[in-house]
């Protein structure tokens, strides 16, 4: 242990990042800026290009600043994973989707690990971040790095500690926003939290990998139970007559007791539609019905039915059928002034269109292209100059490069599944 603190205090430990994805890339310019030698390990060679010549493929990581300190020698990336045996420090950030049964898929922290483990040394501290559900470092993790006879907490020092990564956040990243850490005994919490404090103004070390496991899905949780919330009052007021935003506004006018959240097409990303089922899946593995998280997601995944739905009745009332417009839809990325479709409802909005048989476009600046049930969408980059032509603008995720009054003037019908145009007036205005 005097050792390893000794590397880390003087800023001589070398620290090895497994993904260099929206989470990975992000946490190893933090290491690199405070003065850290770091690795990025990729099984993508694209990626391990692109950072050999300083060039970003995350928005939230700047070329200009990614440049100088690649050049540096403060930052480099490999395909090859015999490097980790000179890693003081190893940090894995690979994804962990669902499987279509909705269960767990943890096969990339299994792949990761089978690495770690081939070339692990002695004194090494090894971190889990990926998003996963509790037990997984302490009941997965930690036997298949005990495999070469080696001891957790012993020879080596294992932790967890969940992203906190925001993409498109301004205000919060990496450094500024809170780290917690959990270790398997409080030898690997608190080495593992001495490596964060080097780089993160603050750290919070909980009891177990376990807590810090749960952390995460508390967090994501909550906002996917409130979000659920937000949706099935939008569905209620859609019955009442009433402007859902203009409650939710007035709602949270409260100084105390209220926190507002917003309804919309569905929620997206790698961590609200995802998360709950993780929670969910290892409660039922416990005989505990997760209620609250099945019912918020039963109503969060019926969104993208009911903007449709509600399209089609706004279409009706000017005489048109669905099944015979043309739909330009704004947005694709799942949320505002972001480039990430990944679970975006934009998606599910879009092919549940197509299969009325009604004709639709999307634009989004941030989103050139996406694939879409094996085939590659492209934004249509003139489609503000030809509104129109549409049928309706359906308005999906809020960027704020768009000019909404332009649009709303220009346009035939507009549906707006995200108050983009509060503040707004027009007969062709409908919103959710």
């Amino acid at each position: 242990m005097k050792k390893i603190k000794e590397l880390i205090s003087s800023r001589k430990a070398k620290v090895g990042i497994v993904g260099m994805g929206y989470v990975g890339l992000p946490l190893a310019m933090e290491f690199a800026k405070g003065g850290f030698a770091v690795t990025g390990f990729e099984v993508d060679a694209q990626k391990v290009r692109d950072l050999e010549a300083g060039q970003s493929y995350i928005p939230d990581v700047p070329s200009s600043e990614l440049g100088p300190i690649v050049k540096k020698g403060l930052l480099t990336a490999t395909l090859d994973f015999s490097g980790l045996k000179k890693q003081d420090a190893v940090i894995i950030c690979v994804p962990t989707p669902l499987r279509k049964s909705k269960d767990p898929d943890v096969s990339y922290i299994v792949a990761s690990v089978r690495e770690v483990r081939k070339y692990m040394r002695r004194g090494q501290i090894i971190v889990l971040e990926s998003t996963t559900y509790p037990g997984t470092t302490k009941e997965l993790v930690k036997p298949m790095l005990e495999l070469g006879g080696f001891v957790a907490g012993k020879d080596f020092f294992l932790a967890f500690s969940p992203e906190r990564v925001d993409p498109g956040n301004k205000k919060y990243g990496v450094k500024n926003t809170p780290k917690v850490v959990g270790g398997l005994t409080p030898a690997c919490t608190e080495l593992s939290g001495m490596l964060y404090r080097s780089v993160i103004d603050k750290v919070l070390e909980v009891s177990s990998t376990e807590a810090a496991e749960l952390v995460k899905l508390l967090e994501n949780t909550f906002r996917a139970v409130n979000i659920g919330m937000m949706n099935e009052m939008a569905l209620m007021c859609g019955k009442l007559g009433l402007n859902v935003w203009e409650v939710i506004e007035a709602a949270a006018s409260k100084p105390f007791g209220f926190m507002p959240f917003y309804p919309g097409p569905g929620i997206g990303g790698h961590c609200i539609p995802l998360d709950p089922h993780y929670l969910g899946w290892k409660m039922k593995t416990l005989n505990f019905e997760p209620r609250f998280i099945e019912l918020a997601g039963a109503i969060n995944s019926s969104m993208p039915d009911h903007v449709v739905t509600r399209l089609g009745a706004i279409l009706n009332t000017r005489g048109k059928a669905l099944s015979r417009s043309r739909i330009l839809m704004i947005g694709m990325a799942y949320k505002k002034d972001i480039s990430d479709s990944r679970e975006s409802p934009a998606r599910d909005v879009l092919t549940l269109l197509e299969k009325t048989g009604a004709k639709a476009d999307y634009y989004d600046p941030y989103v050139p292209e996406t694939e879409l049930e094996g085939e590659v969408r492209r934004s249509k980059k003139d489609a503000l100059k030809k509104l129109k032509s549409y049928d309706c603008v359906m308005i999906v995720t809020p960027h704020s490069c768009i000019d909404y009054a332009e649009i709303l003037k220009k346009s035939v019908l507009v549906f707006d599944t995200r108050n983009a145009t509060k503040g707004l007036k027009g007969k062709n205005l409908f919103r959710l």
